[in-house]
């Protein structure tokens, strides 16, 4: 049911010592494996966007192998991994998590394997709550790619019969809208289309949007979540046409902080290596958003529908 790159074998394969991740950023116009043998290289490829969203999840989990082949303190490969995306503070807790299960005795391979297992079973957990939420006839936005859960919350509601479409706005600077979200929904067979980052308030106006639906990083205590930079426009504009916004979260945790990731003005400044504006120009790249409880319907988690008003 899921498409080709969210397979787990397209996410992370550790095999003859070297770890292999598809390459999200040249994907869909090509299909090629990024190589790693190292966790510097994994560090880098995380923190270069080869894999994204729950990637690095995996991907980090993998290298524990990796690491520990190679003879390595696996808290300190762990502490350079976690490193790569500051904002992403549920990988570093997950690396904890399974080391300590490692050093109470617990066999790496089949704690990773566990891990893993849990997140499938979650997943088709939320989708359930999410796939409950849309009818025949909606027409729903996202931002950014929403992944495992958000897809199969659109194809368990096709299953069910509803007629649906998907709004996805391109998500600049790294397309991942254009370059993941769409190719996947076509793959799965659902009704997508490609919008610009300017355009959802235009398909919220005309009465097109029913429901606003995104992922979400992490869950902080007064209910706010984080998600990739426009997600929090998307939000008080829905607001404003009384369309509900309901983002879908791993964990139902709460962190108690998030640190922004402000990544290289050049991501901006360049598209596809070519410059977009004058050379010398200067750009700012906050890389999420954190939008709060007010904006929020509900937060989709693995345990049920998190209500953000109630105290």
């Amino acid at each position: 049911m899921l498409p080709l790159i969210l397979r787990h074998e397209e996410i992370a394969r550790y095999e003859g010592g070297v770890l292999y991740t598809l390459d999200r950023r040249k994907y869909p116009f090509k299909k090629e494996y990024f190589k790693m043998s190292s966790i510097p290289d994994v560090h880098d490829a995380i923190k270069d966007m080869v894999t994204q969203g729950g990637g690095p999840m995996e991907l980090s989990l993998k290298a524990l192998l990796l690491a520990r082949d190679r003879g390595l303190d696996l808290r300190e490969a762990a502490a350079t991994l976690s490193s790569a995306r500051p904002t992403n503070r549920s990988m570093a807790n997950t690396l904890s998590l399974v080391l300590s299960r490692v050093e109470k005795g617990e066999e790496l391979d089949s704690v990773i394997a566990s891990v893993l297992l849990s997140y499938d079973e979650a997943y088709d957990r939320m989708s359930d709550y999410g796939s409950a939420l849309i009818k025949d006839g909606y027409g729903i936005l996202t931002t950014c790619f929403a992944e495992h859960s958000f897809l199969l919350s659109l194809k368990k509601a096709q299953m069910r019969g509803c007629s649906i479409r998907v709004f996805v706005p391109e998500t600049r600077p790294y397309m991942q809208g254009a370059r993941l979200t769409l190719p996947s929904l076509m793959e799965m067979g659902i009704k997508s289309y490609l919008i610009t980052d300017g355009m959802p308030a235009f398909f919220m106006s005309r009465g097109e949007i029913d429901i606003y639906m995104t992922a979400s990083d992490a869950i902080l205590p007064d209910k706010s979540v984080s998600n990739k930079v426009g997600t929090l426009g998307n939000a008080i504009c829905a607001k404003h046409y009384g369309i509900p916004y309901y983002p879908l979260c791993l964990k139902s945790s709460y962190n108690d902080n998030i640190e922004i990731e402000m990544r290289g003005a050049d991501e901006v400044l360049f598209f596809n290596g070519e410059g977009i504006t004058a050379e010398g120009a200067e750009a700012l790249y906050p890389a999420f958003d954190i939008i709060p409880a007010s904006l929020i319907t509900g937060i989709i988690t693995k345990d049920g529908i998190i209500d953000p008003h109630f105290i």
